[in-house]
């Protein structure tokens, strides 16, 4: 099994940077936006992207945090994913643009799940995509707003993305056979 590195610290820190630009201009500025990241390592891609929105437009956006674990279609096959708490910042979602963060965007399932419990909270104005890498394999219409590296991989290959918030250590690795 061969594992190579694609992204290192410098790399990811550059991704998050585009993306909250991109995000800062897609929005034209910060009015309006909250940024929910989706557990595990989605959450503090969110708090980074957001200080970084913070930054450079002189305002704190809202951030918290979308469980999606009992909207997905695919617990009976792993039944062992321990739920995570939503956190809903002050003020809510309605009428606002969410912005959903993830790590890595593979079949699209973890994102749908993500728009079903989306509204089960509230009535966005719109919801976005930010994701830091894009694997493909849809098996779902679903394409991200903003994209940190698009990462053309087989089936067979596995993604990991580590953060030094949740493993001590930045990187994002392909693990193939």
């Amino acid at each position: 099994m061969s594992t190579r590195t694609v992204l290192h610290e410098a790399d990811i820190a550059r991704a998050l940077t585009r993306i909250s630009h991109e995000i800062l201009e897609s929005n034209k500025g910060p009015d309006g936006l909250v940024l929910l990241g989706i557990p595990t390592r989605g959450v503090p891609l969110a708090q980074r992207i957001a200080n970084l929105v913070g930054e450079f437009a002189g305002v704190q956006v809202p951030v918290g945090s979308l469980d999606v674990t009992m909207y997905r279609d695919d617990l009976h096959r792993n039944p062992t994913r321990a739920p995570h708490p939503t956190q809903i910042p002050p003020g809510g979602i309605d009428g606002k643009v969410v912005v959903l963060v993830d790590d890595v965007l593979f079949s699209g399932r973890s994102i749908r799940a993500a728009l079903d419990a989306l509204q089960d909270i509230g009535r966005p104005t719109a919801v976005r995509l930010a994701t830091l890498v894009d694997r493909g394999h849809r098996e779902l219409p679903i394409r991200p707003d903003f994209v940190g590296k698009n990462l053309p991989s087989s089936r067979e290959e596995r993604v990991f993305v580590r953060l030094a918030e949740t493993d001590g250590e930045e990187a994002v690795t392909i693990e193939g056979r």
